[in-house]
C-alpha cells in the first residue's frame, strides 16, 4: 500500500514539473495579448494586437481586462499569456519589491526594472510607448477651494473629516494606501474600495471625498476636479511599457523590432484622449486603438 501512495505521489510530481515546463514554452507564430482592467488597459490591449496583425504574421490573441497587476504578472510567469502593458514604477515597487528613492530618474527606473524582470524572470521589458500615467490625489474642485489645499500635504490637517476611495488594488501596493498614509500622515475618517472607472464621478458627486485618479484619464477634467501636487514625490514614474515573455521573442524573429517601433508614439495628452473617447463619447476600445494606428501611419 505505501509503495502504491508513493508511486502516485512521484507520477503527480512527474505531472506538475512536466505541467510547469510546458507552462513558458512559445509556439511560433502565435501571440497572446493581455491587459488589466481599465480602460487605458484595454485600449492598449488593443492597440498591441491590431497593430501586430497588420505587421506580424502572427495568430495574435486577445485576452483584454484579464485582471490586476498581480493577475498578469502570474499569467505572463506561467505562459498563460505572453505580452502586455507594464507601468515601470509597478513593476520596480510591487513586482521586483525594490525601494524607491525620489532622487531616481525615470530612466533609472525603468533600466532597474528591465534588468530586475530579465534575471528573475526572463521576461523583457521593450521600449517605452511614451507617457507617463502616474496616481495623483484628487477631489472636487469646490472641496478644494473651501479647503485650500494645493498639495497633498495641505490634506493632511483636513484628512480626519473625509472619506478616501482607491481601486483594490491600490490597498494591496507596496506603493499603495499604507504608505501613503506613512509618508503624509494622513488620518481619513474613512476607506474604502471603489471601481477606478466609477470613483470620478462619486467624487465629483461627493459620495467619496478623495480619490487616486490617473493622470492619464480625461474624466478628471470632465468632472472638475483638482489634482494635488504630490510634494513628497511620494508616487514614483509609471511610464508604460511593453513587456513579453523572452521564450516568445526568440519563437518569433523580429517581434521585438516590430514592438519597438511604437517606441515614443502616445504622450500623456494623447493618452488621456484615447482614454476620453471611449469614457466620455462612449467609442469602442478597439476602434480607438484601431484609428489611433491608421492616424499615426502605423495600420493601414
Amino acid at each position: 500500500m505505501r509503495k502504491c501512495v508513493l508511486l502516485f505521489i512521484s507520477v503527480l510530481l512527474i505531472f506538475s514539473l512536466t505541467a510547469c515546463s510546458l507552462g513558458g514554452r512559445a509556439e511560433k507564430g502565435k501571440i497572446v495579448v493581455a491587459g488589466k482592467k481599465f480602460t487605458e488597459q484595454v485600449i492598449l490591449t488593443h492597440l498591441l494586437a491590431e497593430y501586430l496583425k497588420a505587421k506580424m504574421d502572427l495568430d495574435v490573441q486577445v485576452k483584454e481586462g484579464l485582471g490586476s497587476t498581480f493577475i498578469l504578472h502570474q499569467a505572463l510567469v506561467r505562459g498563460d499569456v505572453d505580452l502586455y502593458v507594464e507601468y515601470t514604477g509597478t513593476g520596480y515597487l510591487n513586482i521586483l519589491k525594490n525601494k524607491y528613492n525620489p532622487s531616481q530618474t525615470p530612466d533609472e527606473i525603468y533600466e532597474a526594472t528591465k534588468k530586475g524582470y530579465k534575471e528573475k524572470y526572463n521576461i523583457a521589458w521593450l521600449k517605452p510607448l511614451g507617457f507617463n500615467n502616474t496616481y495623483a490625489l484628487a477631489l472636487r474642485k469646490e472641496l478644494a477651494d473651501q479647503l485650500n489645499v494645493k498639495t497633498c500635504s495641505d490634506l493632511v490637517k483636513h484628512s480626519n473629516k473625509l472619506v478616501f476611495g482607491a481601486d483594490a488594488e491600490f490597498f494591496e501596493r507596496s506603493d499603495g494606501y499604507d504608505a501613503l498614509v506613512d509618508t503624509y500622515g494622513f488620518n481619513f475618517k474613512r476607506a474604502m474600495n471603489i471601481d477606478p472607472d466609477l470613483q470620478y464621478e462619486a467624487a465629483q458627486k461627493g459620495d467619496i471625498d478623495v480619490i487616486t485618479a490617473f493622470t492619464t484619464d480625461a474624466r478628471i477634467k470632465q468632472f472638475g476636479l483638482t489634482v494635488l501636487k504630490d510634494d513628497k514625490n511620494f508616487f514614483p514614474p509609471y511610464y508604460a511599457v511593453p513587456i513579453v515573455r523572452q521564450e516568445v521573442l526568440d519563437a518569433n524573429p523580429g517581434l521585438e523590432e516590430a514592438l519597438n517601433k511604437l517606441e515614443g508614439i502616445l504622450t500623456d495628452e494623447k493618452m488621456m484622449e484615447l482614454n476620453a473617447q471611449v469614457n466620455i463619447e462612449g467609442k469602442s476600445p478597439k476602434q480607438v486603438a484601431i484609428d489611433f494606428l491608421k492616424s499615426e501611419g502605423l495600420i493601414d
